[in-house]
């Protein structure tokens, strides 16, 4: 109880600072946050503050969930929506009193502004790296992101992106209509929503000496296990595109008769993340390219798993799931870096395949074993991208024999042949339990 009264009470302080930084952005007077914009813009030709509109326009956000959400996930979610009431009236007011608060700043030369808006950035990441940190509640316009990505099957970022664009957008249309040009949108909305993210990550690995305040007595996810021989017994298949290694594991598991995981991650991902299961099986083998756009469509603004990029959010999301499936039960898992995420494996308890075979020969299974047909060039680029993957996040070269317990080249041996060498390593290995 001490706990949850510490982060609301943390909470709140975040939503000051969040409110300080949007209120010295908008004094910088080179146009405010995208998700303020809309609000900023119509108090200026009206009578209504800053504050009132954020609160009205947020009220508007709450109730579209409404119509986004599917019945049963508003059952399931309905106090993270009743408790956006008391946020936004907070945030309100909050954005009123430091407006207020802030009177005597009226940056006049551009530098100024510059500076002005620049640390406004700051505070605002800073109050979003404590809002994280407590974890107990979001703001309606990433509630609302979710909501979408969700419903929509698109990316979080993504969605996001087109969000805020439309709220700049809207924006311009209201200043335009109600002036006949654009006034509250410049070129600090841009810097705002390219740069308060970075700093946010720069900002929040330096205050985790809060974390021990917020979250006394917390313990690491897993306990330590010192005697191996109660670790349930993995076998991790990484392959090449067309080795046949997805059939490999399936026949392997049938025979040890343990349970074969490859799809089911995904769909236990698409439940514990903010991905869609459309992304998750587009994109589980892919690095986001554009640096520029993971800046923009990161979102900061939720725990740590969610604040990274989405192809982040993946390998973290689906390692936590790797690691509690290996740890309920022996088992077979296709894919998806478990050769490293189970790295700390006991030796005894494991046994890491790398399934690999010419082009020609995995051209020849695509054809007539799985009926999809791909050329050459087509599956050497599949590998690339795999290689780029497993490399981005291990730091380690995919393929090297020294990574895996057992290479086998399915041009040269059957999958038979290949599930009973895997069977004879995993009980040579384990000799020493039985």
């Amino acid at each position: 109880m001490k706990s949850i009264i510490r982060r609301y009470i943390y909470f709140v302080i975040a939503l000051f600072f969040n409110s300080l930084g949007v209120a010295l952005i908008t004094k910088a007077f080179l146009g405010t946050s995208p998700i303020s914009s809309v609000p900023y813009v119509l108090s200026l030709f009206t009578d209504f503050t800053l504050g009132q509109w954020t609160i009205a326009f947020n009220l508007i956000l709450i109730v579209a969930n409404f119509f986004i959400l599917k019945k049963d996930d508003i059952k399931r979610q309905w106090f993270d929506i009743f408790i956006l009431l008391p946020v936004v009236a907070f945030f309100g007011v909050f954005i009123d009193f430091s407006m207020d608060l802030l009177w005597f700043i009226e940056p006049i030369t551009y530098s100024d502004q510059i500076v002005a808006l620049l640390i406004g950035c700051v505070i605002l990441a800073l109050g979003v790296s404590m809002e994280v940190q407590a974890d107990v509640a979001m703001l309606p316009g990433e509630f609302i992101v979710r909501a979408i990505s969700k419903a929509s099957e698109k990316e979080f970022g993504l969605v996001k992106l087109c969000f805020d664009s439309s709220l700049v957008i809207a924006s311009i249309i209201i200043s335009v209509l109600m002036s006949g040009t654009i006034i509250g949108v410049r070129e600090g909305t841009v810097i705002a929503a390219i740069i308060v993210g970075p700093i946010t990550r720069f900002i929040r690995p330096r205050m985790s000496f809060v974390m021990p305040w917020l979250f006394p007595g917390s313990k690491d996810e897993e306990e330590t296990i010192t005697d191996s021989s109660q670790y349930p017994i993995v076998v991790t298949i990484t392959r090449e595109f067309g080795s046949g290694g997805r059939i490999l594991a399936n026949n392997l598991a049938k025979v040890m008769d343990v349970k074969f995981f490859d799809k089911e991650i995904i769909e236990m991902a698409t439940q514990e993340s903010q991905l869609s299961q459309r992304y998750i099986i587009d994109n589980e083998q892919h690095v986001t390219n554009s640096e520029l756009f993971s800046l923009i469509t990161q979102s900061y603004e939720t725990n740590v798993e969610k604040s990274m990029s989405s192809s982040d959010v993946l390998f973290v999301t689906q390692s936590k799931i790797i690691r509690r499936i290996a740890k309920e039960q022996s088992c077979v898992i296709l894919g998806r870096l478990a050769d490293y995420v189970l790295a700390d494996w006991p030796k005894d308890r494991i046994v890491r395949v790398f399934c690999y075979c010419d082009p020609e020969s995995a051209c020849e299974r695509c054809n007539n074993v799985y009926h999809d047909p791909w050329t050459i060039n087509e599956i050497i680029k599949k590998n690339e991208a795999r290689k780029t993957h497993y490399e981005h996040y291990t730091g380690q070269r995919w393929g090297d024999p020294h990574n895996y317990d057992l290479m086998v080249n399915t041009a040269s041996i059957t999958i038979d042949l290949a599930t009973r060498l895997i069977i004879a390593l995993a009980l040579e290995k384990n000799k020493s339990e039985e």
